[in-house]
């Protein structure tokens, strides 16, 4: 695979300002981390992933609250643990 640099993921964010991209990144990182899957194929660490899934354009700021799957289903189970402790 060809070599990844911040600014193939600058230009796909679509700003200048790093600040946007490491905060996309993070937010990417802790839903893998929650076990979300990479899009991409490879065999990289943790942050190559997420990058080369942000330089892809499968991971953007409008769409990382819609591709994680496992969040929901997380914050689901705990809405129905707290509706169970306290019914109305």
């Amino acid at each position: 695979m060809a070599r990844l640099t911040v600014e193939d993921c600058l230009e796909v964010v679509g700003d200048s300002n790093r600040f946007n991209l490491i905060h996309l990144a993070v937010q990417r990182i802790k839903q893998h981390r929650q076990g979300e899957p990479f899009l991409v194929e490879g065999k990289n660490k943790e942050v190559v992933m997420t990058l080369r899934e942000i330089a892809s354009g499968k991971v953007t700021m409008e769409n990382i609250a819609s591709i994680s799957s496992v969040g929901d289903d997380a914050a689901l189970t705990q809405e129905f643990a707290a509706t169970e402790e306290n019914p109305a």
